[in-house]
């Protein structure tokens, strides 16, 4: 039979043919019916894939992985990953090139930029990672930061609209979902949709945020992904139910998906996203007509936390039963995990059972004890300090013992009572109850002064907090009335020591103006003054004499005579301050004391000094600031610093406990007034010295600080007008020698002198007056010393004229110079001139001197020298003339004479 009668004609076997078919079809022979598949070969589908698709789904395999990386924070993973990126991006290049960069190639580099920055700012997270994640971190970081140079531009586009990128994915995904063979075969797609792995974030987002999203997106995308899938199953079981009406249908119809499907398959999606809606919005209603409000609450939904059972119910509330609960509660008192504030939390709740229960007031005095203690141990570091709520809590705790301890004079507190002594039932006989509420206060003072020390002293917060000093006064003032009544004697000094501590370095301005005040008006002020109270320098008299004649310890006793001292010097009262310093012998064994001690007795030498100063005693108040400023430490040595040269000496450890014996802000002593009035001290002591023994070979010095600072100064290539302190007092110094007293005075008081150093003195004018006269009287001397070889004689008068000093003054200055032997000269008494007997010698004349002893120190070590090359013979020395001679004495060289010989010919 001919081929052309033959079932169908071949345009008609063609169209019906898919394109797989006609690609099998034999290119010239005879075609009668359509190549039927068998069934294992229509199960597996045939998906041919651009070059394209390939390497972008490798991309975004990659991309996958380094997401779930960043969620776990598998900072080498995403390093791993990130240089596998690299290398398939390189791969696919060609394609790059012809298609441009991909939108999601673009959003990981700037979300993995963004995500690496963020790690490397989080100083907590950067702390708990381990050793290899931080090493990723940081070459990741630089890696990623390198690269993303060469994409400037496009990152900085997705930035200013993510949100573009996050659209094109999904409808990706949503083209992907709907299971077209199109999208498989389109060339201008993307190929695998990147909306499963990209998540979309906002810049300002921190790392938190950042990762809860993503982790949010994901679960949205699950939930839609499952949507879709049951919306594709739908459509897979109509195309298999299809399949049975006829076996040898085309198989294009098989698997290509009808418009009625696609249009049923969107409608089922939004059908079931409208009733998911509208189970939610029936939800908050229903939570809303209850009467609930909403709460915003950072991490989650709010707690709701109940109040801890304290006893079973129907339990009998007594004694027995709460002081077991209480010991209950204090067993976990310093174990590893114990929740302090949960403690707390729970003695408070007790104190309130026990009230309910009409326990009595020792029950509820007992767990007050017990509740400030636990305030005490809620910072277990030494060197933390407490946080202001449990600052106030515990103020307010401590006022409350108090209160019931002033109303119940019937009850007993004590460190000695043992908990079995205990009588907290027993209403008719004295109620007894552990506890010492000095030992509490002395806590709070100690906690205090860690506050301040911890606090910016430049800033409101450190005067805030320096507010609640006059709350700490009176609790201690309340605590010693107290003690008066029921303390020993060693609890009443302890008492009063606190007290002292708080009142010793302040100045009484009241006390002050009523001793300037006008002399009519002294009734009325001793009426104000009674009704002020007493002043403080009378508090610390009683106080300190007390603890003289009770206290048993030393340091108690010692602590209080430098706090005395240093309030008669801080009151310019300086004989007594002096007599109380020296009868105390606290200078042969202070070196025995505890550092802090130490540090107060320093800064007790400190203010005596300054005291002695504003009194004129120059020389007292050099010696007394001597020790201080000559070891260069006086920072450290006060307690207000650490030095930083001498911190490689010391480790952490020294570190922290010498940071804990800081003096408060508040109580410092200015340095810089310190150094000026003992640099001006030395000065008016220094000078004339220098003056009256310029040739002295051996001359001494007074002050090695104060000649360093003039080695400075003439150190110095450029003088110009002195700026510092010190550099004024170099300059002033300078004048001095020449006896020129005005422009000493012009340097040392001046606007600029005045605002550092002496307007920082009570009593300001009393200081520049006294320095000015000091002054005069040493520029006096000095210029004598200097100029005393030129003069036959001069007059006092002109003297008192040139340095503006009254006649006696004068008189009496050259008198006591005379009486010394400083100045050989004699008085006329008549005419009232000074006449130099000439017996010192002339500068020649001294250089000579000094020449002839230099030569003589050489000759003498010279024979030394030769001796000892010599060598001893059986301990007799070498004489020159008489080969070796021996004395009573011993054995001597007759060379030692020579130089006694010299002086007396001299």
């Amino acid at each position: 039979m001919s081929r052309f009668f033959t079932t169908g004609s071949d345009s008609e076997s063609e169209s019906s043919l898919s394109g797989d078919e006609l690609a099998a079809k034999p290119a010239g022979g005879n075609y009668s019916k359509p190549i039927l598949l068998s069934e294992d070969e229509e199960d597996t589908k045939r998906v041919v894939r651009s070059a394209k698709d390939k390497r972008f789904e490798e991309l975004t395999n990659l991309i996958k992985t380094i997401r779930n990386a960043m969620k776990i924070r598998d900072v080498t993973k995403c390093l791993e990953e990130f240089e596998l990126l690299g290398k398939a991006y390189g791969k696919a290049k060609s394609i790059v090139d012809k298609e441009g960069v991909p939108r999601f190639y673009i959003r990981i580099l700037a979300d993995l930029e963004d995500y690496l920055n963020e790690l490397w700012e989080d100083k907590e997270g950067k702390k708990k990672m381990n050793k290899n994640n931080a090493k990723a971190l940081s070459t990741l970081r630089q890696k990623i930061r390198k690269y993303n140079r060469d994409y400037e531009s496009q990152i900085t586009s997705y930035k200013q609209n993510p949100e573009q990128s996050a659209d094109e994915d999904e409808e990706r995904k949503s083209d992907d979902s709907d299971g077209s063979s199109s999208s498989e075969e389109d060339d201008d797609g993307e190929g695998m949709s990147a909306a499963a792995f990209l998540k979309k974030k906002e810049p300002s987002e921190s790392r938190s945020k950042y990762l809860k999203k993503m982790e949010e997106e994901e679960e949205e995308e699950d939930s839609d992904s499952d949507d879709e899938d049951w919306g594709s199953s739908d459509s897979d079981t109509d195309s298999e139910s299809d399949e049975d009406d006829g076996k040898y249908t085309s198989l294009a119809s098989k698997f290509l998906k009808k418009d009625e499907d696609k249009k049923t398959t969107e409608k089922k999606r939004e059908e079931k996203a409208k009733k998911k809606h509208d189970r939610k919005a029936k939800k908050y209603e229903d939570e809303d007509d209850e009467g609930g409000e909403w709460e915003k609450v950072k991490g989650g939904a709010p707690l709701v936390k109940e109040k801890p059972k304290m006893f079973a119910k129907g339990t009998e509330i007594n004694h027995a039963v709460v002081v077991k609960k209480l010991n209950e509660i204090l067993q976990a008192r310093g174990k590893k995990g114990t929740d302090r504030a949960a403690q707390i939390e729970l003695l408070q709740l007790l104190v309130a059972i026990a009230a309910e229960n009409n326990l009595g007031i020792a029950m509820d005095l007992k767990i007050k004890f017990n509740i400030v203690a636990s305030l005490y141990d809620y910072n277990p570091n030494l060197a933390t300090y407490m946080k202001p709520e449990m600052w106030k809590k515990c103020l307010e705790s401590i006022d409350e013992l108090l209160d019931i301890l002033f109303a119940n004079s019937n009850i007993f507190i004590g460190e000695n009572i043992l908990e079995e002594s205990e009588n907290l039932s027993n209403f008719d006989q004295p109620l007894r109850v552990r506890g010492c509420i000095l030992t509490l206060v002395e806590r709070m003072d100690e906690e205090f002064t860690k506050i301040m020390q911890n606090t910016d002293p430049h800033s409101q917060e450190y005067v805030d907090h320096l507010k609640d000093e006059a709350r700490v006064c009176g609790i201690i003032g309340r605590m010693q009335s107290y003690l008066q009544e029921k303390g020993t004697t060693e609890e009443i000094c302890r008492g009063y020591l606190r007290r002292v501590l708080h009142t010793y370095y302040k100045f009484d301005y009241k006390a002050h103006q009523r001793q300037q005040g006008p002399a009519g008006d002294s009734k009325s002020e001793q009426d104000q003054a009674e009704n002020e109270g007493e002043d403080s320098a009378v508090l610390m008299d009683r106080l300190c004499k007390y603890i003289y004649a009770k206290d048993r310890t030393d340091r108690i006793r010692t602590c209080a005579i430098l706090c005395h001292i240093y309030h008669h010097a801080l009151h310019s009262r300086w004989f007594q301050a002096r007599d109380l310093m020296l009868m105390s012998h606290l200078q042969d064994n202070i070196q025995h004391a505890d550092p802090p001690v130490q540090i107060l007795y320093n800064r007790t030498m400190v203010q005596l000094g300054i005291c002695a100063f504003r009194q004129g005693m120059i020389k007292d108040a050099h010696n007394a600031l001597l020790d201080i400023q000559s070891s260069g430490r006086a920072k450290e040595l006060l307690g207000q610093g650490l030095l930083m040269r001498s911190m490689q000496e010391r480790n952490q450890e020294q570190e922290k406990v010498e940071k804990r014996r800081q003096v408060p802000f508040h109580m410092h002593i200015n340095l810089e007034l310190l150094e000026c009035v003992y640099l001006v001290s030395a000065m008016l002591l220094e000078i004339p010295y220098m003056a009256a023994h310029e040739f002295d070979a051996r001359r001494r010095m007074i002050s090695k600080q104060f000649h360093h600072q003039l080695r400075v100064g003439e150190r110095q290539p450029l003088l110009g007008p002195p700026e510092s302190m010190r550099e004024h007092v170099v300059a002033a110094s300078k004048a001095m020698k020449m006896g020129d007293w005005r422009t000493c005075h012009r340097f040392i008081i001046n606007e600029k002198m005045n605002g550092k150093v002496w307007d920082l003195f009570p009593e300001a004018d009393k200081v520049r007056t006294m320095l000015v006269q000091k002054i005069q009287e040493e520029s006096l001397r000095t210029y004598l010393f200097t100029y005393s070889s030129v003069y036959d004689s001069i007059s006092m008068e002109i003297l008192s004229d040139m340095f503006q000093l009254d006649l006696p003054t004068v008189h009496s200055i050259i008198s006591k110079m005379i009486i010394n032997e400083e100045l050989m000269a004699s008085l006329d008494q008549p005419t009232q001139t000074v006449v130099m007997h000439r017996t010192e010698p002339t500068a020649q004349q001294n250089m000579a001197l000094q020449l002839a002893e230099k030569l003589g120190n050489l000759v003498e070590n010279n024979e030394r020298v030769f001796d000892h090359k010599q060598g001893t013979y059986g301990g007799y020395f070498r004489d020159q003339k008489d080969g070796y001679r021996k004395n009573e004495g011993g054995y001597m060289r007759r060379g030692g004479y020579r130089q006694q010989e010299r002086q007396a010919n001299y």
